[in-house]
């Protein structure tokens, strides 16, 4: 009882009564990643956009959607409505601050035990739980353990293969591969982004379990809902800057690293934007000062941007606005970045790694790289501003793409069958 009390002490703003409820409900868990904060701070890329906009493409279907993560600060509100059956519900797991991913695992019990108390309390009862990453995966398995609820997880990164080229393993490296294993063993079904993601979690993790593949999706009329002249206007850029673009945090995984590098063997004139980042301490900002370091040591100072977070609402303008969009990565599972880009009209070149092989096809709506090659890299940017034509026509065909085979609600169509495939509306409500 007392914890209990102390978990509807810090969340007012519960509903009292029981919920009464015709709607499917399906609570989404993602303890690290919040669906509500701003993107580009720190620990915020992919997986929060994933998650709310999932969230809110369900609750469009007629769904009560409830997505589930840990309090960073004490003054967040314990509830945000993001819209009309989505809601965010902030839990107290841990101290009320920002917590590295990689010293989360410890708090993992007070989140369980926080999600029971919000839903005995709330009446809330739900028919399935999503997870997404490892350490939502471990609550999820919990959950699942104690009330039989169904599960699906999406895995986001893979330890095995972040880890792979590593001999020596922190104890929280073979804590999450097992994790992942269970997941994949355990769970009702994962969800893998790509054929490739699938591939590697048969070969990396698990033969057992079930997988199913659904892409990341992105709202295809946001990104395509700025022209390239009024962006250009917008940012200042005159018609004919060439304009070369980076959108995502700043992570070694991220490749920015070999695109800085690949700049530096073009003939001037061009503008670099690195778009994102946190303006925090933390990983992230370490890998910043990293790449300005490396800016500054090339010589690219003078024509290199660092705009810091950008919001979603300001993203499209951005992308409208370059000549290209460069996705670098020498690890990515999905890569949204390269679809919100091909969304947006804009020709991508990207790493030749993970869920972009599937994203891109090659010389088709967009060009793959191999990574960690600036060389490689500098060639394919040099041939956007030599041969525009053709680069348009890519942009066109990625655009097509992205319209009918990533959109959001196209994904959340998806995803809400295997939810019905997975716990049928038939069994009814699980009880707690």
């Amino acid at each position: 009882m007392d914890r209990l009390h102390s978990v509807l002490s810090a969340h007012p703003t519960t509903p009292q009564s029981p919920v009464q409820s015709t709607k499917p409900a399906y609570a989404l868990i993602s303890v690290h990643g919040d669906p509500a904060t701003e993107l580009g701070k720190e620990g915020a890329g992919g997986q929060n956009l994933y998650v709310r906009s999932l969230g809110i493409a369900l609750a469009k279907r007629g769904c009560q959607v409830d997505l589930f993560t840990r309090r960073e600060d004490p003054k967040q509100a314990a509830i945000v409505e993001l819209a009309p059956g989505c809601r965010t519900i902030r839990l107290d797991a841990g101290p009320a601050r920002f917590i590295p991913r990689t010293e989360l695992f410890g708090y993992l019990p007070e989140f369980v035990e926080a999600w029971l108390a919000f839903v005995q309390h709330s009446g809330q009862a739900y028919e399935l739980l999503h997870t997404n990453y490892w350490l939502s995966g471990w609550v999820g398995l919990q959950l699942k353990a104690r009330l039989g609820l169904p599960q699906v997880h999406t895995f986001h990164s893979i330890g095995a293969v972040k880890y792979g080229a590593t001999d020596r393993l922190a104890l929280i490296a073979q804590t999450r591969l097992e994790v992942e294993q269970r997941c994949l063993e355990q769970a009702d079904c994962v969800i893998a982004t790509s054929p490739q993601e699938a591939i590697t979690l048969r070969q990396l993790v698990s033969r057992n379990g079930q997988i199913r593949v659904i892409p990341c999706g992105t709202n295809v009329q946001h990104f395509a809902s700025v022209s390239k002249a009024l962006a250009r206007k917008q940012l200042k850029l005159t018609p004919d800057t060439r304009m070369i673009l980076y959108v995502g945090r700043f992570d070694r995984r991220k490749g920015i690293e070999t695109l800085v590098e690949a700049c530096a063997k073009l003939p001037y004139p061009f503008q670099l934007y690195l778009v994102g980042g946190s303006r925090s301490h933390g990983s992230d900002a370490n890998e910043q000062a990293r790449i300005r370091a490396i800016v500054q040591a090339l010589g690219l100072e003078a024509v290199t941007v660092f705009t810091g977070p950008i919001s979603q609402a300001q993203l499209p303008t951005y992308y409208a606005a370059a000549n290209v969009c460069v996705v670098p990565s020498y690890y990515e599972p999905f890569g949204l970045v390269a679809i919100e880009a091909m969304a947006a009209g804009t020709p991508v070149i990207a790493s030749n790694v993970g869920g972009l092989r599937h994203s891109i096809i090659h010389n088709e709506t967009g060009v793959l790289v191999p990574p960690c090659n600036d060389e490689h890299l500098a060639a394919a940017i040099a041939d956007v501003f030599a041969d525009p034509e053709r680069w348009q026509l890519l942009a066109e065909a990625g655009q097509q793409r992205v319209q009918s085979h990533f959109s959001v609600s196209a994904v959340a169509a998806q995803v809400h069958q295997l939810y019905q495939c997975v716990a049928p509306l038939s069994s009814l409500k699980s009880a707690v």
